[in-house]
């Protein structure tokens, strides 16, 4: 799935769109839910992907996280990351 990035909503005029950030998730997951209170507090939009509900997101957390469903795992474009800070989410769009 690929989508084109979307205009932060607090972006100045002008500014250059946020990539797309797909979070990779499942219920219960307290790792996940500190994650996205971080990034939401950040001001970044997620596109939320439950592995247990979505069988294509879970082949692809598996496929960057050494076969696990291990989460949360985030990807930005071609950078994924499995069980990231808020802080390197940030980086990576800040490099954007």
């Amino acid at each position: 799935m690929t989508a084109s990035p979307t205009p932060s909503p607090d972006a100045p005029a002008g500014a250059a769109p946020r990539p797309q950030v797909e979070f990779f998730w499942r219920p219960g997951c307290p790792f996940c839910m500190l994650l996205e209170r971080s990034l939401d507090s950040e001001g970044v939009t997620l596109t939320k992907r439950n592995i247990w509900e979505e069988p294509e997101a879970a082949a692809i957390v598996r496929s960057v996280a050494d076969g696990n469903e291990t989460v949360p795992t985030v990807r930005i474009g071609e950078v994924a990351m499995v069980n990231p800070s808020a802080r390197q989410v940030m980086a990576v769009l800040a490099a954007d």
